[in-house]
């Protein structure tokens, strides 16, 4: 339940009377609720400021990157602060219809319009999250550095604290130098799997939940492969626009072990044994 002063507060802050509110579903880590003001719409994603510091403020850092890119549709957002005990984010609520009919080529040309946008080094300015976890992005020079400084070992040794060893990594992490392609770094969503995408009110894709950095672009490609959800159509209308380097398709796994990583670090066992794989086929 919303707290009544809560309420207040972000009446004071829309400068509107909230007339109406309700739970929203798909917030894993967040209480999510619209915020209904006469015609308009607004999202509440809330937290405890202590467990998660900074969250919401690099969340909202990272759709204004995203957002900054013509043609990419996020929400706006309208503000991020704390109150209380709670952080909170506001964003316009989108309505969504169905899909338009080319929605798939609309997807790929937002993707690539985004992963055309470069920086000298890899990393952010900032940290931010991965789902509840921390995701570090200290500037590195090249991609397979920033791969594995910033992204896999962090993740492996979480997973050790937790039980879960892996033999080999020494043998993984030099055989990545073989594997990843020294592509310039791209500006990537970095969480970019079915659920965090929605269709908005014209039946484009909206892009929620980045996770972002300057970072190698075949990251997003695989994890919209991990789960599914992605019609084969993006990845083909992608490639037309802004192919990929040869054997990308060979390389799907290397990438998509970081988010199996994580998801292991996340939700446990069910994972261990999909990561185990992946660092045994390459050491």
């Amino acid at each position: 339940m919303l707290p009544e002063n809560l309420i207040a507060h972000f009446e004071v802050v829309l400068s509107k009377k909230i007339t109406a509110h309700m739970p929203l579903s798909g917030g894993d880590i967040n209480q999510v609720y619209l915020l209904q003001v006469d015609q308009e719409g607004y999202v509440a994603k809330i937290n405890d400021k202590a467990t998660f510091p900074g969250m919401f403020q690099k969340e909202a850092k990272g759709l204004q990157l995203l957002k900054a890119v013509d043609g990419v549709n996020v929400p706006d957002v309208i503000y991020e602060g704390n109150f209380g005990q709670f952080s909170f984010l506001l964003v316009t609520y989108i309505a969504s219809v169905a899909p338009a009919t080319n929605f798939w080529n609309l997807f790929a040309e937002q993707l690539a319009s985004i992963h055309q946008q470069t920086n000298s080094l890899f990393g952010l300015s900032f940290d931010n999250y991965i789902g509840s976890l921390h995701q570090y992005n200290d500037w590195q020079s090249d991609p397979v550095t920033f791969f594995i400084e910033q992204r896999l070992f962090p993740q492996f040794k979480l997973a050790q604290k937790k039980g879960y060893l892996f033999a080999g990594v020494a043998t993984f992490y030099k055989n990545l130098e073989n594997e990843i392609p020294q592509e310039p770094p791209s500006l990537i969503h970095g969480d970019l799997w079915s659920g965090n995408f929605i269709v908005n009110e014209v039946g484009a894709p909206c892009l929620i939940d980045p996770a972002v950095c300057y970072g190698s672009r075949e990251m997003d490609i695989s994890m919209m492969q991990l789960f599914g959800g992605f019609d084969m159509q993006v990845f083909e209308r992608y490639n037309e626009i802004f192919p990929l380097e040869n054997k990308w398709e060979e390389r799907i796994k290397i990438w998509q072990l970081y988010y199996i990583l994580v998801h292991l670090n996340l939700f446990g066992q069910g994972y261990y044994l999909s990561a185990k794989k992946i660092v045994d086929s390459y050491s």
